[in-house]
């Protein structure tokens, strides 16, 4: 099976997104993928911010994404757009840092005006760096989302069944990557 990186591009310690991105991880571990997490909120400011591209958190990062086959990237909706701290994170990235992997863009938003956030503003910079696949995205309602301490996160049902068939869709797109083509034989 294959790795998936599980970006938060959420700002919120207590996000409904990196919920709802947890509960994916937890479906792609059940089938099988090795998930690793990253937090964009976790890095330092210098790092996002800053105009060394040589800082250690994004030189990991970097490392995460090269690592990864898939990834996955969920973010909460403001203003019709995803977050301003997934944009630093992005334009902090080597330009083809998503080169040959399947991606799966999540959003969350407090009204279903914001839907295609993820087709008009999240698949193009996705596309643009590289993405070999980029599955059709998700977006779930933020009242469709609920935490509770010992339930953890909750779906309602019908975002829940969308989900699941995504997260289906991202994890046959995986094993259906195409292998780089074999170097041409000097002759």
């Amino acid at each position: 099976m294959a790795v998936v990186l599980s970006v938060s591009g959420s700002p919120s310690l207590h996000s409904r997104t990196t919920g709802l991105l947890r509960h994916v991880d937890a479906m792609l571990s059940a089938r099988g993928h090795t998930v690793l997490s990253l937090d964009v909120r976790t890095l330092s400011a210098d790092a996002l911010l800053g105009t060394d591209p040589a800082h250690p958190e994004l030189t990991r990062v970097a490392e995460l994404f090269e690592l990864a086959e898939g990834v996955v990237i969920a973010s909460p909706v403001y203003k019709a757009a995803y977050a301003g701290l997934l944009k630093c994170l992005l334009d902090r990235l080597p330009q083809h840092a998503l080169a040959g992997k399947t991606v799966l863009p999540l959003a969350t938003g407090g009204s279903t005006a914001h839907v295609l956030a993820i087709d008009y503003a999240l698949r193009p910079v996705l596309s643009s760096m590289g993405a070999f696949h980029v599955v059709q995205g998700w977006f779930v309602l933020d009242r469709c989302v609920t935490f509770d301490e010992r339930a953890g996160v909750t779906v309602e049902p019908a975002a829940e069944a969308g989900l699941r068939k995504v997260v289906e869709r991202f994890s046959v797109a995986l094993g259906h990557r195409l292998l780089p083509a074999a170097p041409a034989e000097a002759g």
